[in-house]
């Protein structure tokens, strides 16, 4: 599986933004699909994943109630809808695919990333 994350950029805080990342090869969507993200000098920290059939969801505390996880299994895409942004979400943002849903929210339980988008907030 490949994944390819596009959709950063430079954005004022309180701004949004929608990453999205297509996935090419098979069986897209028998997987999990997470979001994860790295700042400088800090270790790369879950953010959201969605289950292969798009029922549970998941959100670390930074971002629930402002990021919304969705996917399109006809597409082979997932999405991060990304509201209200903060200076702290500044990051690179990485799409990653799983097996189970009981690791989706640990970088070990993610086989395949991809390449990572910029988002950058200035406050």
């Amino acid at each position: 599986v490949q994944l390819q994350a596009s959709g950063g950029g430079l954005v004022q805080a309180g701004a949004s933004l929608r990453l999205s990342c297509v996935a090419s090869g098979r069986t897209f969507s028998s997987y999990v699909m997470g979001w994860f993200r790295q700042a400088p000098g800090k270790e790369r920290e879950f953010v959201a994943a969605i289950n292969w059939n798009s029922g549970p969801t998941a959100y670390s505390a930074a971002v629930k109630g402002r990021f919304t996880i969705s996917r399109d299994n006809t597409k082979n895409t997932v999405y991060l809808q990304m509201n209200s942004l903060k200076s702290e979400d500044t990051a690179v943002y990485y799409c990653a695919t799983g097996r189970y849903w009981v690791s989706s929210t640990s970088v070990s339980g993610y086989h395949y990333w991809g390449q990572g988008t910029l988002v950058t907030v200035s406050s």
